[in-house]
């Protein structure tokens, strides 16, 4: 009996069979694998497909938003390219379970392991950009990235910035947010933060990075103050 492929369940993840599976073992290869062995990991994939997110992104909003101003739609895509975005895609990919990298790496800070996933998402797009073209990079883009969009427009682009601004426009003082608990592995740990707002009860958000969390957790003040229901209409 053939042995099951164990890249198969992330090829359906992420809605694309690899004809050159090297292409998407390549893409899940960062530098410290190969220390000491071969120089090759996902550090040009990740340049690749950095423009190819961008560009698919730029179409995207281009085609959802025709009455958007120059300025609305690059609010929306820097949001949507950042590496916070690449990293929530990534957890949601199932990225880490996949990746090939050196003990250190987990042992590192909790930045970089982030910023190894979110590498690794782009190095991604960039591989199946590379084996099927830019139709399936672009049904990757909108798999993923779409429905962080959908329902958003005109809304703030960021729930901490539309705290802050909500709070000192009430003369609140600034949100502080507070790390509360971290759990889970090394390679996949889930923080929980608070935010803490002179006068009002503090509200909590999870998340896979501490940035996350602290967005997770403006957006649900602002929902629960009625805030952030409002700003999206």
């Amino acid at each position: 009996m053939p042995r099951a492929d164990p890249l198969g369940p992330l090829q359906e993840t992420l809605g694309h069979t690899f004809s050159d599976k090297a292409l998407l073992k390549l893409a899940l290869t960062h530098a410290s694998a190969q220390a000491g062995r071969t120089k090759k990991n996902n550090e040009r994939l990740e340049f690749l497909g950095d423009r190819v997110l961008g560009l698919a992104m730029a179409e995207l909003l281009c085609e959802l938003q025709p009455d958007a101003t120059e300025g609305d739609l690059a609010k929306q895509f820097n949001r949507l390219v950042q590496r916070e975005t690449c990293i929530d895609i990534a957890v949601e990919m199932g990225l880490s379970a996949h990746m090939q990298f050196s003990g250190k790496e987990l042992k590192g800070s909790t930045r970089g392991r982030f910023s190894i996933l979110a590498d690794a998402c782009e190095a991604v797009l960039a591989a199946v950009f590379l084996d099927g073209g830019f139709e399936p990079a672009r049904a990757m883009v909108r798999k993923f990235w779409l429905p962080r969009l959908e329902g958003d427009v005109g809304a703030p682009s960021d729930p901490k910035t539309a705290l802050q601004e909500w709070a000192q426009g009430r003369k609140l003082g600034l949100p502080l947010y507070v790390e509360v608990e971290r759990a889970g592995p090394d390679h996949a740990p889930e923080f929980t933060t608070e935010v803490r707002i002179e006068g009002l009860a503090p509200a909590r958000g999870a998340g896979p990075s501490k940035r996350l969390a602290e967005q997770e957790a403006a957006k649900a003040l602002l929902e629960r103050e009625g805030i952030w229901e409002a700003a999206n209409g």
